[in-house]
């Protein structure tokens, strides 16, 4: 679904939004963000890559890996969610794993040149025990030099303060879509139960992650209101990751209409001109985007992606195939590389 302007509506949109939006921090308005989305695409490019210069250094990218330490048997009915216990994927549950094997998939990913470890796990809430556990991998984690990341459910304040002490840097929770679309996506859980966890969080000291998922068939001004929901946080997340659905079959939402390409480089650059300092990051449904949709989202200010063979139980852009890009586009250090050549080394 396209958001576009005729030319003859673009000064209004730039009035609307000189209007509507702050001049510094502040609150955004759902119909301020829309106005931010519905800009001719090439000057909210521009707007978006003058914000993130002012901001970041041209050319870092974020490398963080993704693991699944917990897979399948979730008791919600998230609809874009494979590891549902509800939907048939093919997705089996399985037990935690071994401290060992997560502590082999984050020397790999340190190897490959991640900085950011993130450990998954398909719970709705871990229980004090399940905390003991993941808390021990993050020590082994925060070992190796990485920076600890977890997606764990929901979390009760003493959770939240506990995974601190473990070392945890991060933890990720994402509203998925605007309130007033959730329930079209889950009924087993309430969007304030996603707030709350994300204030035990904040209360703990911990930095936040937290994005959402577009192209769940959701209308344009859920997506507006998503963003507005992320920018409106008090502050707003560390970490920004926008997914754009993968389709697995055998979730309700397995027949959505993907997101047009050029949809989702907007929701990219608004996220950035709405949460500056935020790492907007590149997440699931990556691998379809290609080389040259991808190259605009870095372009909007997206400066951080999802780096690995594997997103918990979806695929991703293989380690090669990314190097290759961000050589490709200068990225991260490297210099571009002549058609045909071999990537260059990272920085």
């Amino acid at each position: 679904m396209s958001s576009t302007l005729a030319p003859a509506t673009a000064q209004t949109v730039q009035l609307h939004r000189r209007a509507a939006a702050p001049a510094a921090p502040g609150p955004w308005s759902v119909a301020a963000v829309q106005a931010l989305l519905d800009q001719p695409l090439l000057d909210l490019l521009h707007e978006a890559q003058t914000v993130h210069r002012r901001h970041w250094p041209a050319g870092d990218i974020e490398l963080a890996t993704l693991l699944s330490v917990k897979t399948g048997g979730c008791p919600e009915n998230c609809g874009y969610c494979p590891q549902a216990a509800g939907f048939d994927t093919g997705v089996r549950a399985e037990k935690l794993m071994e401290p060992d094997a997560v502590l082999r998939a984050a020397q790999a990913a340190k190897d490959a040149g991640a900085t950011r470890f993130c450990m998954g796990a398909a719970w709705r809430a871990p229980k004090d025990r399940d905390i003991e556990k993941v808390s021990a991998l993050i020590g082994a984690v925060k070992g190796l030099g990485l920076q600890t990341c977890a997606t764990l459910g929901m979390l009760e304040a003493h959770q939240a303060r506990a995974l601190r002490d473990a070392g945890l840097d991060y933890y990720n929770h994402n509203l998925d879509t605007a309130p007033e679309y959730y329930g079209d996506v889950v009924s087993t859980r309430a969007y304030q139960d996603r707030l709350d966890t994300l204030q035990h969080v904040r209360d703990a000291g911990l930095s936040v992650c937290c994005g959402g998922i577009v192209g769940m068939g959701e209308a344009p001004v859920h997506r507006a209101g998503l963003i507005a929901q992320l920018a409106n946080l008090q502050p707003y997340p560390e970490s920004v990751p926008i997914n754009s659905l993968v389709r697995v079959p055998g979730t309700p939402l397995a027949d959505s209409e993907p997101i047009d390409p050029f949809d989702f480089v907007r929701i990219i650059a608004v996220a950035r001109i709405t949460m500056p300092r935020a790492r907007v990051r590149l997440s699931a449904g990556r691998q379809q985007l290609g080389e040259a949709v991808q190259a605009l989202c870095f372009l909007a200010g997206a400066n951080s992606i999802f780096y690995g063979d594997k997103l918990l139980v979806t695929g991703n852009p293989d380690v090669d195939a990314d190097q290759r890009l961000l050589a490709k586009l200068g990225l991260n250090g490297q210099r571009p590389s002549a058609p045909g050549a071999a990537p260059a080394g990272r920085a």
